[in-house]
Formats: structure tokens, sequence, C-alpha cells
């Protein structure tokens, strides 16, 4: 991603690291560090090859059913017993009927599948899905794309239908960029960076965790926790879903689309002051994206831009109260 004013190539110290940046990738190597471990101890719980029967559905497929492994095939390695086709297109899946699952979570029981692609006669859940997965890439940039010294916070975004116009990400700078503007071209310069991560194709790794496991993922950002221990609490389940996408790990409400590549035209338009709130200054980052498979012309995107630009109106999440006493293993707020 190119850099400017607030972006670190051209502008890095050539001083020692501040304790914001050191933080920041100390919780950075954490998250990926229990990410992984919880990963691998969830793999461990099937420690002998156990076959499941999976009956494929869809145009073409009734009748196809496949012989897989118990909690390590996903439905993603059930489309590459299929053709390229599925493969390429597929975004998300349905589990008997009825339960959206990833595309990467693997399958613990014998049942039927649906591979959901973005051209189906109701296109709905993939793309809620995928409006969920761009908002979760302008995270990682945001979360990235400003100097080391600088926090970012991200924060629990509500969620917003495609027909809003643009999909969010709420977040809270460092207080140093309180009074900064995005110029257009620190606008292209974040869409840049969502465009190398959809370059790269890289798969959003899912994994369903107890509460316990994701504050500890979370233990440098106390606003992430309280958002765990909110979606937590909304699960019947108890759990609450992580996902990885390269090195960064995300909180989220519901499913993403299987890999960063299903994005085709993506572009960040706007970032918009919220005013002050429990953690500073709340800004609003707003995107316009479409998928590979859904192209349209020039003209078009540049009406659709012009809406995404446009502030995205949501009802408030309750307000989330920072502790009093602020724990020492958080992340610093400012350099």
């Amino acid at each position: 991603m190119s850099r400017i004013f607030i972006v670190k190539t051209g502008l890095r110290s050539t001083a020692v690291p501040s304790a914001a940046a050191a933080a920041r990738v100390e919780a950075l190597s954490h998250r990926n560090a229990v990410f992984s471990r919880e990963q691998a101890r969830q793999r461990a719980l099937y420690p002998r090859v156990e076959k499941i029967e999976v009956s494929m559905q869809g145009p073409g497929l009734d009748g196809t059913l496949l012989i897989m492994n118990k909690g390590m095939s996903t439905p993603h390695s059930c489309a590459r017993h299929l053709t390229e086709h599925h493969v390429t297109n597929s975004a998300l899946a349905l589990v008997d009927g009825e339960e959206l699952w990833s595309l990467n979570k693997p399958l613990t029981r014998s049942c039927s599948l649906t591979l959901l692609t973005f051209k189906d006669s109701d296109p709905t859940l993939v793309n809620q899905a995928y409006w969920r997965s761009c908002a979760a890439l302008l995270g990682q940039v945001l979360e990235t794309a400003f100097k080391d010294q600088l926090s970012v916070e991200l924060l629990s975004t509500p969620e917003v239908p495609v027909t809003s116009g643009a999909f969010i990400c709420d977040l809270v700078l460092d207080s140093q960029l309180d009074s900064w503007t995005p110029s257009e071209e620190s606008l292209r310069s974040l869409s840049r960076g969502a465009q190398q991560l959809i370059f790269q194709d890289l798969p959003w790794e899912h994994l369903e965790v107890d509460p316990s496991v994701a504050l500890e993922v979370f233990s440098h950002s106390r606003c992430q926790q309280e958002a765990v221990e909110q979606k937590a609490a909304q699960n019947p389940k108890g759990t609450v879903t992580l996902y990885r996408c390269g090195d960064h790990v995300l909180l989220s409400g519901g499913p993403l689309v299987a890999r960063t590549g299903l994005c085709y035209q993506y572009e960040v338009t706007a970032i918009h002051s919220l005013g002050g709130g429990p953690w500073g200054l709340r800004r609003r980052a707003q995107g316009l994206s479409l998928p590979s498979q859904l192209e349209v012309h020039h003209t078009v995107w540049r009406r659709l831009r012009r809406r995404a630009g446009k502030p995205v109106e949501v009802p408030p999440l309750e307000e989330l109260t920072p502790p009093a006493v602020a724990d020492s293993t958080l992340h610093p707020t400012s350099s």
C-alpha cells in the first residue's frame, strides 16, 4: 500500500520504536499465537480419521454423495471434489438446508450440503456475508495503515444491509489524529491496501471458541473484550466466532465468505466523524465493493460510489463503558 501523511512509507523515523509500536507488534503476535493454539486443540479432538457422508444439493449435484473426514473436511474440501466452477464461485454453504456454514469451517457430522454463490436465485444470505466480509477487510486495512506509533482501535460495528449503499467499520484513531481529515489520496491509499489483500486471495479461517479464549486473544484491547462479552451474551450457545485473514484476527457476528479473492471492485469511499465516545473520537469508515461475479460498467460504479460516500446512519449500539482503571496489559492509546 502506498502511504501518505498518516502512513508509514517515507515518514518512518529511524528512532527507536515507540511503546505503542511495540505494543501493536506484540498484540498481533499474541492474537495469532492464541488463534493457532486453539485451532490445533480443536483439530486434536479428532485423533482418528472418522468418515462422514455429505450429500450434495444444488443444480446438477442432487444425488452426489461424498465421503469426507469428520472434523477435518470443510465445504471447500467438498467443492474441490466437484468442479473448478464450484471451487471458484462458492462463497458460503448451507448445512442440512438451514445452518449457514463458512466454507473453511470443518464439518462435524454427516449432512446435506448446499454451496451458495452470488448468482443463486436468492443470494440474500451470500450478499449479507459478503458485505460483512468487506467490512472485515476494511478493518484489517485500517488497523495497519497508520504509523506504528499511532494507535488504532476497531470498535464493535453494527451490521448494515447491502441496501444501505456502503459497508462500514467504526474505529477510534490515536488522539494525535483528532484534527485529521482524510484526503482523496488517503482514501485511495486505503483502497490500494484492500486490493493487495484481495490479490493475495487469502482465506478467512473460521474458529468458533469459548469466550475465555476470545478474551485471551484480545487481551491487549479492552474495547474488543467488551465486544466479546456482548456477542457471547447474545449467542444461545454462549460461544463467539473468530476469523483469521493472513495475520489479522477478528471477531465476527456472522459468517464471512470463503476468501478475499471473491472481492473484485473495492473502494474506500469516506471516513466520517461521529463525535466523541467513551473510547475517544469515533469515526466511521465506509466502502463499496462488488464480487468478481457481478461486475458493472464504470458509469454505474461512479454513481454507486457517490452514494457510498454519504454518511450511513445506523441505530446506535449500546454504549460500551471503558474501565475506570486501565488494565496494565492494554495497548496504549497514544505514544
